[in-house]
């Protein structure tokens, strides 16, 4: 099968690492080939903390996925989070030689590189410069100033930040399961890609994905990413109160949570209660579902209360900043019972869970449409676009070399297509390689 149209999405999550395989089909959808999954035992709170464990959940993933396939996997899409990441606003202006010929790809690289040069704290690098207005001579609320006139270009900035180590860490990882890094990208980006409608972009929208140790967010509004924010807890601190509430190991805290388990304490009898075995002979333990789901509620609370505090920061209370497409939940965490209502009770906002069937195939396995794999399906959608955006540049450079003699006719006018910026992922894609490669 031609390589360039499939592409491998990995997913280092806390709690699983998938590895998934897809390809575009004739209608321009996902088609999933194939799919592993396998524990993450070296991560915590999306950070890797122990290299060989997490090479080895890595490569059990990819022959489970390489198995379903039937294809070898070479070349990854990798997603990273972590608490480490933050985000910050900034705005930056450059003055051009020249008002006199109209602004140009160059001027906003030249404007985009300068924000890299702000000053971060020690060992942090910036991951994404997402350029969300542009202002000319003064000239307000401009989304494309290519074409226009001006001598001085200035733009609001969303700014990304995270560790460098921990994203070469990552790298590290991918490169000793034998596999190339193909592209680096900012997981609440993925998800938000594989979840959300375009007109939700547009209207105004809140991505929350609960994963097992970090909940990613991603504000959108005008079509463009507005803020995004990592909070270092997920559903494995929700499985850590149970442990500790209910004095039970950990495996029965998190079954208890999958199949008993709401946000919603009122609705519970107070006589339901499920038995639990006694550990090595000892009395089974009595657990009443309302206590449960109270110890579920408090920690949710603390969750939603926390990304409500970022969605106001993004500025969600100000008229023309308003969410009107309100919250989309994905992730695994996103299944608890009447979480949904909880959200809504909390913060207002009309909420539905994202399944990332928005891009999928119509044939697609109903477990890979599950809030699970959003992630997964944005990282191979990522994978395809980096594909097609490389397929591309290749034509466009055969297309140069193989221009024949010009013959006296009148000049055909085309007009400019524009072309795609290079993300400044790509960049550091490029960078991490590089270390790894003078590291070896």
């Amino acid at each position: 099968m031609d390589k360039h149209n499939i592409s491998v999405g990995l997913d280092i999550g806390t709690t699983k690492i998938v590895a998934m395989i897809g390809r575009k089909n004739e209608y321009g959808k996902v088609e999933i080939l194939g799919v592993g999954k396998s524990k993450s035992l070296g991560v915590h709170r999306g950070v890797v903390n122990n290299i060989t464990q997490t090479i080895q959940s890595i490569q059990q993933a990819v022959q489970e996925a390489e198995a379903a396939a039937s294809e070898k996997i070479e070349e990854v899409t990798v997603g990273i989070a972590g608490q480490h990441i933050r985000s910050l606003q900034h705005s930056d202006y450059i003055t051009r030689s020249n008002s006199e010929v109209v602004i140009e790809d160059s001027d906003i690289d030249r404007l985009i590189n300068q924000v890299h040069k702000l000053v971060m704290l020690p060992g942090e690098e910036i991951i994404h410069v997402l350029p969300q207005e542009f202002k000319v001579d003064g000239q307000a609320e401009i989304k494309e100033p290519i074409g226009m006139y001006g001598g001085r270009l200035e733009a609001n900035f969303h700014v990304v930040v995270g560790q460098v180590s921990s994203i070469r860490n990552i790298g590290r990882c991918v490169k000793s399961s034998g596999l190339q890094l193909e592209g680096i990208t900012l997981e609440p980006l993925a998800s938000a890609n594989a979840v959300l409608s375009q007109e939700e972009k547009e209207a105004g929208v809140a991505l929350i994905d609960i994963g097992g140790g970090t909940t990613d967010l991603a504000v959108f509004k005008d079509g463009i990413i507005r803020h995004t924010a990592v909070i270092p807890f997920g559903g494995n601190v929700i499985t850590e109160d149970i442990k500790e509430g209910c004095s039970i190991i950990e495996k029965q805290a998190e079954l208890l949570k999958i199949k008993f388990g709401s946000a919603w304490p009122g609705e519970n009898k107070d006589n339901e209660i499920v038995s639990i075995p006694g550990l090595r002979g000892r009395e089974p333990k009595e657990i009443t579902l309302k206590n449960l789901s109270k110890i579920i509620h408090a920690r949710v609370v603390e969750i939603i209360e926390q990304v409500y505090v970022e969605i106001k920061n993004y500025g969600h209370e100000e008229q023309k900043k308003k969410l009107i497409g309100g919250i989309v939940l994905t992730g695994g965490g996103s299944q608890l019972k009447h979480l949904k209502q909880l959200v809504e009770y909390i913060t207002g906002m009309d909420t539905r869970i994202g399944y990332p069937n928005e891009h999928l195939a119509g044939d697609s396995d109903e477990d890979i449409a599950s809030p699970l794999y959003a992630t997964a399906v944005g990282l191979v959608m990522d994978g395809l676009k980096r594909q097609e955006r490389k397929v591309a540049e290749e034509q466009e450079i055969e297309n140069e070399l193989e221009t024949p003699e010009v013959t006296e006719a009148e000049p055909e006018v085309v007009p400019e297509q524009p072309k795609e910026r290079r993300s400044f992922l790509d960049k550091l894609t490029e960078r991490v390689k590089d270390f790894l490669d003078n590291a070896e």
